[in-house]
């Protein structure tokens, strides 16, 4: 079945059905047979694919042969650069795609031809891994990296592995196994067929490879590429070198190949201390990518590992053990996150070398893509740790951290994390994702498959004075409104009855009396001699309102129903009655607790500003709710599911008590709690119904968009001064800064690597890529003061990023480059301020689409004038660049371009 209608708010409409009928044509069923694209034709437009079926037996065929093929309807991912190089490479289509128009469909991306890799044809099936080290539990940032890989494996129909990189016993544990497996098991769940493992294969660990690893270290030892070093790790972080000067030798990098085969030998057999030696490979000191200057290849440990027990006191290091278990299980791409690209150049020369003597017959390829990062929560493991420790949540399932199991106990549904991730797409581009885009998927996943429910938090008593005794009337009402297949439910209906306490507005009560007798503006729910309907049943007028005597607040209301009005009737003559609330029978209602959980974080990046995360946790991420009350359907549910889990048996389709999720209409989506008991159920809040995190929502945010443009504009105009409109050139931070080193790019002639004091408080000097080799000499720059952008979000330029940008000045042909200059008793980090304007009140980093527009538009104002005075020129009128000692000005260049 394939429900016709979608809310999502692509522009694409798009579903993936299979449709079945019963029919004696046999010529499209042949087609559909001998296609690989059985179970995953795409739906592009509202047409949907028909294979006709001539017999009940060729059907269950088919089935089989879908299951067979893990055909099952999933979710799809954009075509992108990594899909496109391992197309051309094996010459597959990739399978379930989703399809895109224009450009997108075909084509190389500029990601695709600028990364620079081997391109070798791939003739073995197309096997990937997912390799997490078993020292934390998975958080969203995995998400991202288990379904893309498992994803790639599935679209060109190869494999993919699951390994353990259990190579640091020091920081890995049993618990953290456990969780890894079962985690992916479940973000998988849906996608694979029941009781099966999303995995080919057993489970795999490192340690299953470490004798060969040990071999391959000792055949490099053998073969003069690995040396056993003595230096400490303070003296190696110093020999090591920077970015912008070569390493050094160390003086034990001459020892011979039989003294380092006895000094492996010796770090094996347990005769050394713990740092007493360490194996390193033997590349390039002087390279200008650290990670190739000779690094470490196997360290002491005097560990008990949870593997291989007491058998091994060294290990080797992850960028030595990746490679060699990628080459040993098949892996044809070794799929990581950017962080890794530096580190390629020894992943292919581990496998180079030891290709040659035969240890390693196959040749992976690592290709790198941008991990996740999320706004308003952190993902750092020692940050997670730090967390759950000092106990500011509930251990690390906690509903409110960013691991799988606590989005799962929060009710968060695999599916929708699947949806996220695809929507965030694959590419080469560091972004920060708002939170609000994971919680519009929840919201949307949710939405199509969570059954209704009345759910009462803040109860208010209602007596309906009319009714007879104690009789009940049960109303029948569909469970979902647009998904008929999951049936009906009963509510009943009686004398007593609760309605939510924010239903009510008292005229005459303390809250009335604050606002003169007067209801809010547009109010249309129940007011005292007013009347509101209840959702499926009647209309009811307020008569009388019973109040506590000693805060007058109302505990009870006695109300008349309209019986004419039943189930949305509304008589003739009678006025439509507008305001339509929820309501829950107080005799058959039950009583449980809920979690309103929210953002763990108030601000978009903890800790940016107040310089420790742990300040900016959000007070109010957790309120607890008691006595609520729920209609008894629920509660019917909820022990059924309850009962389901405690008796299931340990399997990889294990079923989770959070499945049992609800839209509490009016309230949000709730799911239920593992704590839940028979005799207290426990809901936690997955998500609410709307963004509330928004201008109105969120104080903070609020007062950012006003800084933006927002109120700030209105309260100019009707003040009558100001320019009336919040420039884009007030949101660039043009700061002081001196530059402190400079030399050559080591990868690019064109470009000088700096250091820059941008005057940041208790922070190392900015790193600054800047295109001005041979323009300006090197020794002219040091101890300069000049002009930077200093909140444009860090850009990656031949493999080191920039942190902050300089304003120079070049004449026509830029022949001529100069950098601005400033007075020298000007301090680090002064914000530039232009004559005539307000003071600037720049963004804290400017990294969305639209904010790199600001910057776009800000700087093609920018221009020397006659006199070599910087200047920036907007609305006719021109202001000067100035600091606290005088103006911004150039050595020479005048009327100059300014960039």
């Amino acid at each position: 079945r394939a429900n016709q209608k979608s809310d999502r708010p692509e522009k694409s409409f798009r579903t993936q059905v299979i449709c079945i009928s019963h029919h004696k044509n046999e010529a499209n069923l042949n087609t559909v047979l001998t296609s690989d694209q059985i179970g995953t034709q795409t739906e592009t437009s509202r047409a949907m694919k028909v294979f006709c079926i001539p017999s009940w037996s060729l059907y269950l065929a088919i089935i089989l042969k879908l299951l067979d093929k893990n055909q099952v309807v999933g979710f799809a991912y954009a075509p992108n650069f990594i899909t496109k190089i391992i197309a051309e490479q094996t010459g597959l289509d990739p399978v379930g795609l989703l399809e895109v128009d224009g450009d997108g469909k075909s084509g190389k991306s500029e990601e695709s031809s600028s990364l620079v890799l081997p391109a070798p044809v791939v003739t073995q099936k197309v096997t990937t891994r997912f390799p997490p080290e078993p020292n934390g539990y998975l958080h969203l940032g995995h998400a991202k990296a288990v379904s893309f890989n498992f994803e790639v494996a599935r679209m060109f129909r190869g494999e993919c592995h699951m390994r353990l990189d259990d190579t640091n016993p020091t920081k890995e544990d049993r618990e953290y196994v456990d969780s890894i497996l079962e985690d992916v098991c479940w973000i998988r769940s849906g996608l694979v067929q029941p009781n099966h493992v999303p995995w080919t294969g057993c489970v795999r660990k490192t340690s299953d490879y470490f004798d060969l690893i040990y071999d391959c270290a000792m055949a490099l030892v053998k073969q003069g590429d690995a040396y056993v070093d003595s230096l400490s790790a303070e003296e190696m972080k110093e020999y090591r070198g920077t970015l912008v000067e070569p390493g050094k030798d160390s003086p034990y990098r001459t020892r011979s190949i039989e003294e380092n085969l006895e000094l492996f030998q010796g770090m094996k057999d347990g005769k050394y201390k713990e740092g007493e030696y360490i194996l390193r490979a033997k590349i390039d000191m002087a390279s200008p990518n650290l990670n190739m200057r000779d690094p470490a290849l196997y360290r002491i440990r005097y560990e008990t590992h949870q593997e291989t027990g007491d058998k091994w006191c060294i290990y080797p290091l992850y960028d030595f053990s990746h490679p060699i278990s990628d080459a040993v299980e098949g892996i044809t791409h070794s799929l990581c996150t950017l962080e890794f690209e530096d580190h390629r150049p020894f992943y292919d020369w581990t496998i180079e070398k030891l290709q040659g003597n035969g240890l390693l017959e196959k040749k992976p390829q690592q290709i790198e893509f941008s991990r996740l990062n999320i706004q308003s929560t952190v993902l750092s493991k020692r940050k997670l740790i730090q967390l759950v420790e000092d106990n500011h949540v509930n251990g690390w399932d906690d509903p409110r951290m960013p691991t799988l199991s606590g989005l799962r106990r929060r009710g968060v549904t695999p599916s929708a994390l699947r949806l996220f991730c695809e929507r965030m797409g694959i590419s080469k581009s560091d972004s920060n994702i708002d939170y609000g885009i994971l919680e519009d998927c929840v919201r949307e996943d949710m939405d199509k498959v969570c059954p209704r429910a009345f759910a009462v938090l803040n109860p208010l008593k209602v007596t309906i004075t009319n009714w007879g005794g104690s009789a009940l009337e049960a109303f029948e009402v569909d469970r979902h409104p647009k998904v008929g297949e999951l049936g009906n439910r009963t509510i009943p209906f009686g004398k007593h009855l609760y309605i939510e306490r924010s239903d009510f507005y008292d005229t005459e009560g303390p809250e009335g009396l604050k606002n003169e007798k007067k209801p809010p503006r547009g109010w249309k729910r129940l007011l005292l001699n007013d009347k509101v309907r209840l959702r499926f049943a009647y209309v009811i007028h307020c008569d009388e309102v019973v109040r506590d005597e000693a805060t007058q607040e109302p505990v009870e209301l006695k109300c008349t129903l309209l019986p004419e009005t039943r189930a949305g009737v509304t008589p003739e003559g009678m006025k439509r009655v507008k305001g339509i609330i929820h309501w829950v029978e107080a005799s058959t209602s039950i009583k449980c607790k809920v979690n309103q959980y929210d953002r763990l974080f108030r601000t978009e990046e903890p800790g940016k500003e107040s310089g420790d995360y742990l300040k900016d946790l959000n007070p109010d991420s957790l309120k607890t709710l008691d006595g609520v009350v729920v209609e008894p359907s629920i509660g019917i549910d909820a022990l059924a599911i309850l009962a389901e889990v405690r008796t299931q048996e340990n399997n990889n389709s294990k079923k989770y008590v959070s499945s049992l999720a609800y839209q509490f209409e009016r309230s949000g989506y709730y799911a239920l709690d593992p704590s839940s008991t028979q005799g207290e159920l426990v809901f936690n809040r997955v998500v609410t119904l709307r963004d509330t995190w928004g201008p109105k929502g969120e104080p903070e945010k609020a007062e950012k968009q006003r800084s933006r443009g927002g109120n700030k504009q209105i309260q100019q105009k009707k003040g009558g001064g100001g320019a009336g409109v919040v420039e884009d050139l007030r949101r660039v931070a043009l700061r002081v800064v001196t530059i402190l080193e400079a030399g050559p790019h080591p990868e690019a002639d064109a470009l000088l690597l700096l250091k820059v004091d941008c005057g940041d408080e208790g922070a190392e000097p900015r790193t600054v890529v800047a295109g001005l080799a041979g323009k300006i000499p090197v020794e002219e720059l040091v101890g300069k003061k000049v002009v930077a952008v200093t909140n444009l979000k860090a850009a990656k330029m031949r493999g080191i990023e920039s942190h902050a940008m300089l304003l120079a000045a070049s004449d026509e042909g830029d022949n001529k480059v100069e950098l601005l200059e400033v007075p020298s008793s000007v301090a680090n980090g002064e914000l530039i301020s232009f004559e005539g304007k307000e003071v600037s009140d720049p963004d804290g980093m400017l990294k969305s689409k639209g904010a790199l527009k600001v910057w776009e538009r800000v700087k093609a104002g920018f221009r020397s004038d006659e006199n070599g005075e910087a200047i920036y020129s907007g609305e006719d009128k021109t202001h000067r660049m100035m600091t606290s000692a005088g103006p911004v000005k150039t050595a020479s260049l005048t009327n100059a371009v300014i960039q």
